[in-house]
């Protein structure tokens, strides 16, 4: 079955924690052992597992993706959003995570984000759970 989760981003670039959300779906959905696949129909935004225990590590991520892409005009394409259809290519945009006992099994500190490269915006994560 897929479930839909809504993320509102509130920035034009933004790592939001969607963990608490992926979470409630597998653990309504899931039973026994499994992978939950977690994927982003957007070409702008995208999906990883990083820390959540210092958010100064999605800072720098987000920063450092700025520094490695940034917003040109020379960009070919019209829209001016070129550097986020980049960034986009380069975090992917799904993540298979395992879990057992309807719980997702991430480490100690690792989150599941949203990233947020062409906002701000009304996205939407789908979350599949066989």
């Amino acid at each position: 079955m897929i479930h839909e989760i809504v993320v509102e981003t509130r920035s034009r670039e933004q790592m939001v924690d969607i963990t608490d959300q992926v979470a409630a779906v597998v653990s309504s959905a899931a039973t026994g052992d499994g992978v939950a696949w977690v994927y982003c129909p957007h070409t702008t935004a995208g999906l990883t597992i990083q820390e959540n225990a210092d958010p100064d590590v999605a800072a720098d991520i987000l920063a450092h993706l700025r520094r490695l892409v940034p917003q040109l005009r020379e960009f070919r394409h019209s829209e001016g959003n070129s550097d986020a259809h980049i960034k986009s290519t380069l975090v992917g945009a799904s993540q298979a995570i395992p879990f057992s006992e309807g719980r997702l099994r991430l480490g100690t500190w690792q989150a599941i984000y949203f990233c947020e490269f062409d906002g701000p915006r009304r996205r939407r994560v789908l979350v599949h759970v066989p």
